[in-house]
């Protein structure tokens, strides 16, 4: 037990140490992966060294190729910030080190995933007969999802895709908008099913897929459909009129499939549940708990309303593998991996933290934070919003070059200096984005530590960072 005291004792204080500097820290890395690569490779050492020394090594070696993800002030890519009870369960799973897949080797993982998942249900308000998954993320909780709707429609077609695989069945199309994640067609891909199946559908001027689009769509050609809706895209946070359009997807026999990433989450708000109206309708949902809900990352969720086609796509039957008498969950009848952590127990820990109240006043906070720094940097000279305010939790904002003649390609330069210009200066962190064709700085607020000092000290950094490209430039 000495070594680990040591090394558990010397890992929580540099994590106390990390989590507690992270606001005085520049949230964007500070090295380069050369210098990362010097400090952490050299040839492979041929005596071990002592478990804290190793814990010691590492922090050192890494020090400043971390972002600030888990801080305050980050608005990059949707990322969340581990709550305190999410973060210390997650530390009790590597503890425990138990392998989820089955209850039998992991008796306290099965049951606090099951208990998570019922809670996911009741707080998102979806079928509670419903079937789901802890994935590693929502790119599997894609391929979770699209795996059971590929099940379901090549069985309405007669074709058990389970035993005959795909090679001389009916070939499926799957109907998504012009604003589908990369996810998506990731999924496809590793579903067999192939980029080619995908037909691209234009949404209108807020991003929405209309009900005559998908009508006409569904209309062109008799084949297995799977239809993929978004619950807020990642640029402008819109949603799709699902109350409208699932009813058509499944008039015609098509399986609909909601990515939810982050905006799933927004169910859970009594102010923005109306925009996620008729979603239960739905088939299949995708989302993250590393998200909004604030998790340690490699936590995704996806909830089947059809459990059948759902563990006919992901369950194994094995001698050796030992199914408990008293109808305890296996999570591997339900998700695509086998050895795997019991990413339900910090999901459980975080709805405990919580509570229902909790999410909703994290969800609201950091719309209210998204909109006053989306329209705090748009009040600045030369600087627009290309979609206007934000809805939800994502804006976008555009720099304009501010020399005579400007063209659309200088001001998209522009944008993306300001972008690198910004995250150096490091009080805040943001990342790139298209829309329209043009060239964006994202704001994404998720992050449950977020407060409204929070939105004062990034606003005037920005400031300060604009006045100084422009005048380089006009100089």
């Amino acid at each position: 037990m000495d070594d680990f005291e040591a090394a558990l004792g010397r890992a929580r204080e540099h994590a106390l140490a990390f989590l507690g500097g992270l606001d005085d820290r520049p949230v964007a890395a500070t090295v380069t992966a050369a210098e990362l690569r010097q400090r952490l490779g050299g040839p492979l050492p041929e005596r071990g060294e002592p478990p804290a020394q190793v814990v010691d090594a590492l922090v050192a070696a890494t020090e400043g190729g971390h972002l600030g993800s888990a801080g305050r002030r980050f608005f990059g890519w949707v990322i969340g910030s581990p709550l305190p009870a999410a973060l210390g369960a997650d530390w009790l799973v590597s503890t425990w080190d138990n392998n989820a897949a089955i209850h039998a080797s992991s008796p306290a993982g099965s049951v606090a995933e099951e208990v998570a998942g019922d809670w996911i249900k009741q707080i998102l308000d979806l079928p509670r007969d419903a079937s789901f998954a802890f994935t590693t993320g929502c790119q599997m909780a894609h391929f979770t999802g699209l795996a059971a709707a590929r099940n379901a429609v090549l069985a309405a077609r007669g074709w058990d895709v389970e035993t005959r695989g795909l090679a001389g069945g009916p070939a499926i199309r799957v109907l998504a908008t012009e604003h589908r994640h990369g996810t998506v067609d990731r999924a496809l891909r590793q579903l067999g099913l192939g980029t080619d199946s995908l037909v691209a559908l234009p949404t209108d001027a807020a991003s929405r897929l209309q009900p005559e689009t998908l009508a006409r769509a569904l209309g062109e050609r008799d084949a297995p459909t799977i239809v993929i809706l978004d619950a807020a895209d990642l640029n402008v946070g819109a949603f799709d009129p699902f109350e409208a359009l699932i009813p058509l997807a499944r008039a015609a026999g098509a399986w609909t499939h909601v990515d939810g990433a982050f905006g799933l989450w927004a169910r859970a708000s009594r102010r923005y549940r109306d925009r996620t109206r008729g979603i239960e309708l739905a088939q299949s949902w995708a989302t993250d708990g590393h998200k909004w809900l604030n998790t340690p990352k490699d936590i995704g969720i996806a909830v089947v309303a059809e459990p059948a086609p759902h563990r006919a796509a992901m369950g194994l039957a094995a001698s050796y593998i030992v199914r408990a008498a008293d109808g305890a969950r296996d999570a591997m009848d339900f998700t695509p991996d086998w050895t795997r952590r019991a990413r339900g127990i910090p999901v459980w820990a975080v709805l405990r933290e919580l509570g229902r109240e909790g999410v909703e006043a994290m969800i609201d906070r950091c719309c209210d934070f998204a909109q006053a720094i989306t329209t705090g940097i748009g009040a600045f000279e030369g600087v627009v919003l290309p979609a206007g305010a934000p809805s939800l939790n994502q804006g976008l904002v555009r720099f304009l070059d501010p020399r005579p003649g400007a063209t659309d390609a200088d001001h998209d330069a522009f944008t993306l200096r300001m972008v690198a210009a910004i995250n150096a200066e490091g009080t805040a962190f943001f990342s790139t984005g298209q829309w329209q064709g043009r060239r964006t700085m994202r704001i994404s607020v998720v992050g449950a530590r977020t407060r409204p000092e929070d939105v004062d000290l990034t606003v005037a950094a920005v400031g300060r960072v604009l006045a100084a490209e422009r005048a380089a430039l006009q100089a």
